[in-house]
Parts: C-alpha cells; structure tokens; sequence
C-alpha cells in the first residue's frame, strides 16, 4: 500500500513537473522577459554610484552622449560633427543617429518627472540594458531551435551572457556606445538563419543586417558570412529560396531606407566606415542579385552554384571597379596616425598579442562553443534541418573566433554567438546528472564542469597553473613591484582625471579651447563647457596628429600647434596612459619634460578652488597661442 501511494506521489510529481516544463516552453518569450528584467535592475543597483557620478568611462559612450544633447538642443538631424572639438570646423564623427533615438526618448520622457541633469543620467544608464532583451530572446530562439523539443536549454541561454564578461560588458548601465546594439542585431541575424520558418528567419536576418550596417561597419564581415550561409543553404537545399528572398529583400530595402534617412551630410557621398553611397549601392546590388537567383528556377546544386559564383564576382568587380579602397580598408587613415596611434590601441590588437592571463579568459567561451557545436552536429547528424541549424552556429562561431586573430574588438560577439551551443551542452550534461545511469552521470560530471569554465573563462587559466599547463607566476622582485606600483598610479589616474568632480572644476574658467590628451578630450567636453583639439576619431586624424608631434616635439612644435588651434589652456594629467606612450617613445619630448616638472616660462599655472586636491594641473598658454573662447553650438 505504501509502495503504490510512493508510486502514485512520483506519478504526479512527474506529470506537474511535466506541465511545469511545458508552460515554461510555451511561454519562454515571457520569462526571459522576466529574466531580463531582473538582471537589469540588478546591474542598475550595483551601478548606482557611478550613475550618480555620471561615469561615462569610455570616450565613445561621452561622444554619444554629447551627439544626443546636441541633437536635443538644436543641431541638425543630419550634422553630427562635434563642433567642440577642433574648433570651429568640428571633429567628423561617422555615426549615425539611429542609437541616439532610444537615448533620447529616455532622456525627454525621465525629464517629465527628473531635473535635466539627473534625466540624463538615467536615461544612459538605462539605454543600454534595452539591446539586452532582443540580445537573451535571440539566444533562447537559437537554442530552442538547437535542441530537442521539451528542452529548457533556452533558459541556461538566457542566463548565458552573465558568462561573457566581453559581451556583458556591452550593456552595462552607462555603457551607451552603438556596441551593444550591433551585438544583439548578430545574434538575431543567426536567429534569422536558423528559423524553421524560411520566410521570418528571412525577414528578421535580412533587417537585423541592414540595421547593424546602418549603426556602423564594424559587424560588417558577420553580415557577409551570415549572407554567405544563406546563400550555400540556397546552394545545396532545394527550396530555400523562401527564405534567400525574403531576405534579400529586406536587405536591400531596408538599407536604402535607412540610408536615406539616417546617413548623416558627410556620409551622403564616399566613405568606407559607414554607411553611404558606395556600401548602399553594393548591397543593394547584392540583394538584387540574390532575389534574382531566387526566382529562377536552377535545378541541381551545380547549377546553382554556378550562377551564385557569377553574381559574387559581378557584386566583387563592381565594388573593386568604382571603390576598390573599401575593400582593403575601412579607416583609410595616414600611415604615420596608425603607427602613432591606432596600433597603440588595445582593442585593435590579436588575441596573440596578448597575455596568456588576458587571452585565455576571452577565447575560453568561443572555443567551448567550438567544441560544444561540433558535438551538436553529431547528435543532429540524423535530422538534416537541425543539422543545418547546428551547422550554422559552429560556422559563426568559427569566423567569429578567428576574427581574433585579426582583432580582439571581435571578442564579444565571438562570445556570445557561442552561448547556445554551450548552453545546450551544460542543460544535457544536467538531465544525465539527474537522469542517466552511473556512466552517464560521470561523463555529465565532466561536462557541467567543461560548461562553468566555458562560461567563466578567469577560472582557467588558474586551473591550467595548478596542473602545471602554464608555467606559474615568479615570485615578486622589486622589479616587478616596482612595475605593479607604477600600473597602479597609472590606473589611479586614469580613473580621477576623467570624474566629473575633478574636471567640473574647470567651469571656473571662461569657454576656452584646452590642449590635452587625445582620450581625455570627449569626456572633458562632455561635462564642462570648454572645447579640445582632438579626440580618438579616425576620421580626425589631423588634429591627432598635431598633438602628437606637439607632445613628441619642442617647446616650438608645442607652441605652433597650440597656436594654430587657437588653444588658451594646457591641462596636464600626470601619470594619465596615454602619455606613457609619449615618455616611452620621446624621451626629453616635451610632453616628458613637462611629467618632469620642466614647466617653460610660457605656461602660467592656473589656481582653481575646489575642496580636494585636483588630479591635474593647468596652465594657461601666453605669448604664442591666440586664446579664442569655445565656438557655440552650430545648428546649420
């Protein structure tokens, strides 16, 4: 009796946890909904300091934020220069506008209720947890797809970015560049890719493509290698024109709308960074040849392939013919600004050239979502549709992951691409933990520990210490803690120079143009009133330029560039990393001999009252520099 009433209590435990998961799969939109609620509003409670401090910490996050009070306070809808900067022609930034709409809805909907200044505070710690929503649904659609019906591996997926620290790092409050936005619109691309339903999947990969163009370039070879999916899918699968033109079409129509309306006046004509005529015209020209394939009826897969090649090289010919710059080089900068300055850079670097400690928490997801791809396409290998599907995911995953050898800026979405596959691994290791038999739980075991070190790549490289994989650390010398120390003051610096506190203080002063540091540039202007010479814009490299042969050279170089930029002030922010890189390369350069304390005659420092000691120090330029006050907001 008491067996049965054992038996009967397990059969239904069975049967609502049955319901239970059936619910969870019927209403999954719903609760990652719920999920991305939750962690946004954790992220917001643990960010609340730095909202309140305004700590826009990269200088494309302060750009944009200026690009949208710009925009608010007048300026035209197609002007996004910065005036400034580089006064009074302004700093050619080439964005467009279409981040800046949520950013600014925010901002005029929390000023309903909030003062200016703290609405916009808000509404930037906010904007960027919104890409995260369509960023965790694209994720669980791509799982979902990925595994067996009944599965809840969409919910680890869900999760998943908690365990991308490069991703993540792309919605966190005041993190407001287009970054994020470009990131989510991938994986919906790849959602796109392996929907069952050829014409949404179409539809939704052809508009997440000529959105992310639309934002900016940098996604651009994910959106050649998604276009290069779906046409070999149209290739080898009889029938996947439903979806080849549905998304040709949304492709190409979507971006010459949003050419036309949100291509900024200095994109209108020739440019390789953004969008603009000559990228408009070749991916309409593209997406025409793509439903143009899509109509005609090639039977056989040597037919297809044959006209596919043909229309490739006619897109190719056609792009090399009439801009043939683009295709080697998006930034088309001077040789001497790259080796001054973009090779300095960090993010433009490969994953090689970067400490194993750096490197290995970076590629540990991309390569367990390698690893967990190719086990999925042998699960799969009797389903063909869902092997495309898994195929599919391993492919971007791969792309994405060599990308990094070229570029660690290809990290994040490297990252998050493979969430799925390793989402779907660390669900079915659980199920045999729970379910499987002896052997089964052992390699689950296995599994689930493979899954958390995929997802948290800072636990490998102690690990692989441990086993004796990687030589450990040496014990501190004084050399190397000399080094430590010297890290530390760099990285103190870095942070008090660019507070808000600090530099508010600079308001004492009348508008001025201020000679500075090129990445200290877009965070002075975006919290005071002054303006700068230069900020790291490629498309500027002129003005980046003259403050590095004036930080390189002599008090005469110095002075014609201040000069020449009509510069009032020099602040100077000791121990700041940028002007490391002038000590290390010009020793007895002028920015050197002013860290040294060699301050010339012409610099008169500058008191400023504030209620601590300030981080740096200004000086005020006589005898050379024509002082002339910040140029006014233009709004052509």
């Amino acid at each position: 009796m008491r067996e049965s009433a054992i038996s009967l209590g397990r059969g239904r435990f069975a049967a609502h946890g049955a319901a239970a998961i059936g619910w969870a799969n019927g209403n999954w939109k719903f609760l990652v909904f719920l999920i991305w609620v939750g962690i946004s509003a954790y992220y917001l409670s643990l960010r609340a300091d730095a909202v309140h401090w305004f700590a826009l910490g990269d200088t494309d996050d302060n750009m944009r934020y200026l690009q949208v009070r710009d925009w608010l306070n007048g300026q035209s809808w197609f002007d996004l220069r910065q005036y400034r900067m580089n006064p009074p022609e302004g700093a050619n930034i080439h964005w467009s506008r279409i981040v800046d709409l949520p950013i600014a809805a925010l901002m005029l909907l929390f000023r309903l209720v909030l003062s200016a200044p703290l609405a916009d505070r808000w509404a930037c710690a906010v904007a960027p947890l919104l890409p995260l929503l369509p960023l965790m649904w694209s994720l669980a659609f791509i799982t979902r797809r990925l595994s067996r019906e009944g599965s809840l591996a969409w919910v680890v997926a869900a999760f998943g970015p908690l365990g991308a620290p490069m991703g993540l790092g792309m919605y966190m409050p005041l993190r407001i560049d287009h970054h994020g936005w470009q990131l989510a619109l991938v994986v919906a691309m790849l959602a796109g890719i392996v929907d069952r339903k050829w014409l949404r999947g179409g539809l939704v990969a052809g508009a997440a493509s000529a959105l992310s163009v639309a934002i900016g370039m940098e996604m651009m070879v994910y959106l050649a290698g998604a276009g290069g999916l779906i046409a070999l899918r149209w290739v080898f699968k009889e029938g996947a024109a439903r979806r080849m033109m549905p998304y040709a079409l949304a492709l190409g129509g979507g971006t010459g709308l949003l050419y036309v309306a949100f291509a900024s006046n200095d994109n209108r004509s020739i440019a390789c960074d953004a969008i603009s005529l000559n990228w408009t015209a070749t991916l309409i020209l593209a997406a025409g040849g793509m439903l143009l394939l899509s109509v005609m009826h090639l039977r056989g897969w040597p037919k297809r392939l044959a006209a596919g090649a043909v229309i490739g090289a006619a897109v190719a010919a056609f792009s090399w013919h009439f801009w043939p710059q683009c295709l080697t080089s998006a930034y088309q900068i001077d040789p001497e600004l790259d080796r001054l300055w973009l090779s300095h850079i960090r993010e433009a670097k490969p994953i090689t050239g970067q400490s194993l400690s750096s490197a290995i928490p970076m590629i540990a997801l991309p390569i367990g979502g390698l690893i967990a791809a190719l086990i999925g396409c042998l699960a799969a290998r009797a389903d063909k549709e869902r092997l495309w599907a898994w195929a599919s995911v391993m492919l971007m995953v791969l792309f994405a992951f060599a990308l990094m050898f070229w570029q660690i800026r290809s990290g994040p979405a490297a990252q998050l691409i493979a969430i799925p596959a390793v989402a779907w691994v660390g669900y079915g290791a659980l199920e045999w933990l729970v379910r499987g038999s002896a052997g089964e739980r052992a390699s689950a075991l296995l599994g689930l520990g493979a899954a958390a070190l995929a997802f948290n790549g800072s636990w490998v490289y102690p690990q692989l210490q441990n086993m004796g994989l990687v030589k450990p650390a040496p014990a501190p010398t004084a050399t190397s803690k000399a080094r430590s120390a010297r890290f530390k003051k760099i990285d103190t610096a870095n942070a008090r120079c660019r507070t808000q506190p600090a530099l508010s203080v600079l308001d004492q002063l009348p508008p001025a143009t201020i000679m500075t540091l090129v990445d200290l540039g877009p965070r002075l202007i975006a919290v005071t009133h002054h303006s700068v010479i230069a900020g790291p814009y490629h498309r500027n490299g002129k003005a980046i330029l003259d403050l590095h042969h004036a930080y390189d050279g002599n008090e005469a170089t110095f002075r014609d560039v201040a000069r020449r930029h009509g510069t009032r002030y020099f602040l100077l922010c000791p121990d700041f990393p940028e002007g490391t890189i002038y000590r290390a390369r010009s020793p007895g350069g002028m920015y050197d001999r002013l860290e040294k304390g060699q301050i010339p005659a012409w610099l008169k420092p500058v008191e400023l009252k504030s209620g601590f000691a300030l981080p740096y120090r200004v000086y005020r330029i006589e005898g050379g520099a024509a002082p002339s006050a910040a140029s006014p907001q233009k709004n052509p």
